[in-house]
């Protein structure tokens, strides 16, 4: 038996290879996974809307959350910053400013910001994107529950003592 009789069965496996190796390239849809990636604090439309002049410092943090970004040379500016990555979509980022005058709120400025549902659609992917429930409670609904108790008033500390043992022992 001649060489090339021999060597017939291999170079078909081997253009078969090549072939398989070409069609792979050209197939869009293997390409391997790319985390979703979210970096920053969110801000919604809806926390801003909560924001009004004059809060103070904590009543800022308790709507947006802390700052991302303070700075020792602008004491009185926060920055929120905000970045969605996914595969098959441009990164989408956002920005918020927030200036203190007299640590209260004098003013802020805003990328166009998201609303709540459609940041939860942004999260979602296509068909598996969840419809996020109204969290508002009708009048009705509310009279359902008691209404709390006012809470005690606490207890009043004993005095302090007027003076305090010596932190070390007396020299001998």
């Amino acid at each position: 038996m001649s060489d090339l009789h021999r060597s017939r069965p291999w170079l078909g496996l081997v253009l078969l290879a090549c072939a398989g190796l070409t069609a792979c390239s050209s197939l869009d849809f293997l390409q391997p996974y790319r985390a979703q990636v979210v970096q920053g604090n969110v801000v919604t439309r809806e926390q801003m809307a909560a924001l009004r002049p004059g809060m103070s410092r904590i009543q800022v943090r308790d709507v947006l959350g802390t700052p991302l970004l303070t700075s020792v040379f602008h004491a009185d500016r926060w920055d929120y910053a905000f970045t969605l990555r996914r595969q098959g979509t441009e990164p989408q980022s956002r920005k918020v400013t927030v200036f203190f005058k007299n640590d209260l709120l004098e003013r802020f400025e805003a990328d166009t910001l998201p609303s709540e549902a459609e940041f939860v659609a942004a999260l979602g992917r296509g068909s598996d994107a969840v419809k996020v429930p109204v969290l508002q409670a009708s009048p009705e609904s509310l009279e359902k529950f008691p209404v709390p108790a006012k809470p005690a008033e606490p207890k009043p500390l004993p005095p302090l003592p007027a003076s305090y043992p010596p932190l070390e022992p007396a020299p001998r």
